[in-house]
C-alpha cells in the first residue's frame, strides 16, 4: 500500500473518535499491536535523540523496503511511533524520502501533545527519514 493511503486511512480512522481521550486509547491499541524491536537491539545505536522518553527504532532493508521494528516505555509514545511506523515500514527509500507528514496535523496530534512530545515527534520523523536515506545511498 502507497504511503499516501496509510495516511488516508489513519485521518479516517482518527476522524471516527469524537474526542481525544478515544484518540488517544486508539494510539495506545495501535502501539500495542506494531512489531516491536528485539532486545537485543535497544541499545543507545537505536535511541531516538530528542525524545523525553525513550525510543527505539531498528530499520533492517528487506527487499529493497525499508522495515522497521520499535517500541518506547512510554505508552502514549509508543502509539505515537507505530502510527509513524504503520505509514513508513516496507516502503522504498525513495518513498519515505518524499513522503509529507501532513497527515498528522490533519489528524490533530502535534496540536495535542505537550511540548516535549512534539519535539520528540520531530526527532522520530527526522530519524525514520535518515535511515532511509542512508539505504538509499548504500543502493548507489
Amino acid at each position: 500500500m502507497e504511503i499516501k493511503d496509510i495516511q488516508e486511512e489513519i485521518i479516517e480512522e482518527f476522524a471516527f473518535f469524537d474526542d481525544w481521550m478515544q484518540r488517544y486509547e486508539h494510539m495506545i491499541a495501535i502501539g500495542k499491536s506494531m512489531p516491536i524491536i528485539e532486545e537485543k537491539n535497544k541499545t543507545e545505536d537505536y535511541l531516538i535523540k530528542g525524545c523525553q522518553s525513550k525510543v527505539w527504532v531498528y530499520p533492517e532493508i528487506k527487499d529493497g523496503k525499508v522495515v522497521f521494528t520499535a517500541d518506547s516505555d512510554a505508552i502514549i509514545t509508543k502509539g505515537i511511533v507505530a502510527i509513524l511506523l504503520r505509514v513508513f515500514s516496507n516502503q522504498t527509500p525513495d518513498d519515505i524520502l518524499q513522503a509529507d507528514t501532513k497527515f498528522i496535523d490533519e489528524i490533530g496530534l502535534k496540536e495535542h501533545l505537550s511540548p516535549t512530545r512534539a519535539n520528540g515527534l520531530v526527532s522520530m520523523i527526522k530519524q525514520l527519514k535518515m535511515y532511509a536515506l542512508a539505504y538509499k545511498s548504500q543502493q548507489n
